[in-house]
């Protein structure tokens, strides 16, 4: 079946048509999951509720762009809003922040490393890094989605980088080491 057609299909609610979505999906849009959430169960929880919310408001979708990217979006949406809910951003000062360099030498962190740093970050952090440095959404949209200040975005940012930045210098200087 097309995806024009399953995604007609799922409109009229034919669980069958779910069910393919869900398999053809499910994949890729667990894997958003991790990065939005902090534990595995977490990302089968929000990948189960973003599914959910896809199928609800699948009728909104109205054939323009990226089917895939408005699913997307869909369960990015769906993760954020439990942090919406809860109160962990903190406000400052946009005039605070200052976002560092981060210098990786030639044989750079390990792919599987990164990601495993990057899901460590504390929450707060995580959720804006991902956003800005994964997903490509700006600060205003960051600011809105998370119901936050462009500047507490920012400041998230950049505490993200710090916290990445020295982990990295940290795993460098310990594989420079462990070469000797």
């Amino acid at each position: 079946m097309g995806l024009e057609k399953l995604i007609h299909q799922c409109k009229k609610q034919d669980i069958k048509a779910q069910e393919e979505l869900y398999r053809l999906y499910s994949g890729k849009l667990f894997g958003l999951c991790l990065k939005y959430s902090s534990s595995y169960q977490e990302a089968q929880d929000n990948l189960q509720d973003g599914f959910l919310t896809i199928f609800k408001k699948i009728k909104q979708y109205k054939d323009k762009g990226s089917f895939e990217g408005w699913m997307k979006r869909v369960v990015i949406n769906t993760a954020l809003q439990k942090y919406r809910k809860e109160k962990f951003f903190e406000i400052i000062n946009e005039n605070q922040v200052e976002d560092p360099e981060i210098e990786i030498q030639e044989q750079g962190p390990q792919m599987d490393f990164l990601l495993k740093t990057i899901q460590e970050l504390p929450e707060r952090y995580r959720v804006v890094f991902n956003l800005y440095a994964l997903d490509g959404y700006s600060h205003q949209e960051i600011a809105e989605l998370l119901k936050i200040s462009v500047g507490t975005s920012k400041s998230n940012l950049a505490r993200a980088r710090n916290i990445l930045k020295e982990k990295i210098e940290a795993q460098q200087k310990n594989t420079s080491v462990q070469s000797l």
